[in-house]
Parts: C-alpha cells; structure tokens; sequence
C-alpha cells in the first residue's frame, strides 16, 4: 500500500496531541533532535525551533506508527534526506547504549537465580546477539553511510555500491524472536518476578524497533541511494 494520506500526520497537529496518542513516537524525538517542553506548539513550529526537517520528521513517524505504510519513490525524493544518515547512528547509539544495556541487566539478574547450565544460556546467547548487533552497526557505519555521505555531497564513490548493502544486510531483530522464545519455552516456573516481565517487555519493544529500522533501511534509504547513484553515473 502506498501513501495513505488520509491517515497521515499533518504539520499544522500539535506534537503533544501526536505522542499522547501515540507513545511509542517518544523514543524517536531525541534521535530525530527534539527536546521535551514543546508545549502546545505544532509539529512544524517544533521542527522549525530545532532545525529538524518537517517532511523528515513526518516521514519517520508515519513509518513507526503506520504498518502498510510504504512512501513512494516521490515522497523519498521530495523529502530533505540530510538528517537521515545522523539519524540511522543516533537509532544505533540508542539501541547499544540503552536497550541491549537495560535487557542484559534483567537477564543478568534472572541468570543470577537459576543454577547452573540454563541461566548460561541466556547470558551466552545474548552476548552472541549482541556482538552480532554491533558488528552489524559497526559495518553499516564504516562502509554505506561514508557512500550516502559522499553521494549526497555529489561526489562520485564508486568504493561500494548499495547493491552490496542488500546482499549482506542480515535480520539483527530474528534472533530478538529467538530468545524471546527461550525464555518463554525454558525459563524454570520459580524464577517468577519483575524481572522477567520487563525483559520480556524491552525484547518485544527492541524487536518491534529493529524491525521499523530495518525498513527505513530497505524502503527508504536504499532507494535513495539507488537513485542518488544512477543520477551521478549518469
């Protein structure tokens, strides 16, 4: 399904009546640059006092709150791509900074309580998914977006292609489902508090994430890209 614009934000709606109903958009406004203390201010006078892209800044929240939302080729182009690469390593930063931290605290913490082989499990294969995470992050940050930098500067980089991206670009949020399924499958019935509640909740909130940031990757950045390649080969 393309633009379904009669569902989609309007500049002109308050960015408090935006994140009231819809709370999950709250995670986004630091990575997008906005502060809280906005008031009863609108979404593009808000933008506009943080130097954030309107269009941008609607395109990101219509992708996280909106399912079958797919921008065509023309919202992509006609929208200001520049903070997207700042963007995508601010999305990085929050998830090995706060996220994977806060999971691997309530893992820790349950580990603690059960003895032996299986409270190993948890711990080994979240520092296995982990350092995939980051190994995932470190590649997309040292190799695609130096290239986007470059194309967007109008700078010919034939060192990488996004073609590539695609052919590596692996699923970082599939194991999230996998240990979500070991804890739900092999966690002992007496380990029974907090601590499994929100590890259960910050791995389904991460992977709902991930998933969200993988199609910016897929649906938006790279057919920017795409084009931003073509343009300067041409």
């Amino acid at each position: 399904m393309k633009d379904m614009k009669s569902r989609l934000f309007s500049s002109e709606s308050r960015l408090s009546d935006l994140i009231t109903a819809h709370p999950s958009l709250l995670s986004l406004l630091t990575r997008l640059g906005i502060s809280l203390g906005f008031g009863d201010r609108s979404i593009a006078d808000v933008c506009e006092a943080s130097n954030v892209d309107t269009d941008f800044f609607l395109l990101i929240c219509n992708v996280y709150t909106f399912n079958n939302y797919v921008p065509s080729t023309a919202t992509i182009l006609g929208t200001d791509m520049t903070a997207l690469v700042p963007y995508l390593e601010k999305s990085h930063k929050y998830y090995v900074d706060k996220r994977l931290p806060h999971i691997e605290i309530h893992l820790d913490a349950i580990a603690q309580k059960l003895n032996g082989r299986i409270g190993q499990v948890f711990i080994s294969f979240f520092k296995e998914y982990k350092q995939e995470v980051e190994d995932h992050f470190m590649h997309e940050e040292r190799d695609v977006f130096p290239h986007i930098n470059a194309l967007m500067s109008g700078k010919l980089d034939t060192t990488y292609s996004i073609g590539e991206f695609l052919q590596t670009h692996s699923d970082i949020e599939g194991k999230l489902d996998d240990l979500l399924n070991i804890v739900f499958k092999y966690l002992p019935p007496q380990v029974d508090d907090d601590n499994v509640l929100d590890v259960v909740y910050d791995i389904l909130r991460l992977s709902e994430d991930l998933k969200k940031h993988t199609f910016i990757e897929e649906k938006i950045m790279v057919p920017l890209v795409k084009h931003l390649e073509n343009a300067i080969l041409k």
